[in-house]
């Protein structure tokens, strides 16, 4: 199953703090919503393990996260592999990095998962509403604690 995402949020927060966040791979990783362990291997590298909730289907997923800042680009992405339960996830995500030029920040963000396994027959339209959430909900996480540590960046 493949499924595609789209959307932005707002941090308020200027894009010196969202750059300086996306470069802490654990900081990063923690964003991600029922986050439990997390295991940091260099500056872009990491493994993670996160509460997996879809329909009937719960359990613990461990996956490898890649997080590639590049300013230059004025984007980070995502690269997400692993799974759980005998299925199998591999998640690009990116996001545009915008300054909006009053101290905030906007992330333009996109994402596209490939699902295969029991979780991916849950049925596709609970397991397309379920990633969309996961996905706003970890940018949405972003913002909060880079917004939140801002304050202390100026």
């Amino acid at each position: 199953m493949k499924l595609n995402y789209s959307g932005q949020e707002q941090v308020q927060a200027p894009p010196a703090a969202v750059w300086a966040f996306v470069q802490d791979p654990e900081r990063v990783a923690r964003c991600l919503p029922d986050v439990q362990e997390v295991v940091v291997h260099d500056q872009t590298h990491m493994d993670a393990t996160v509460q997996v909730g879809v329909g009937m289907v719960r359990g613990k997923f461990k996956f490898k996260i890649e997080v590639l800042p590049d300013e230059a680009q004025h984007r980070v992405n995502v690269k997400v592999q692993g799974g759980g339960l005998g299925s199998v996830v591999d998640l690009t995500a990116g996001a545009n990095i915008v300054d909006n030029g009053d101290g905030t920040t906007t992330l333009d963000w996109t994402g596209d998962a490939t699902m295969r396994g029991p979780v991916a027959t849950v049925g596709g339209r609970v397991l397309d509403a379920q990633a969309q959430k996961l996905i706003q909900k970890t940018f949405q996480n972003m913002s909060e604690q880079v917004g939140s540590r801002s304050g202390t960046l100026a």
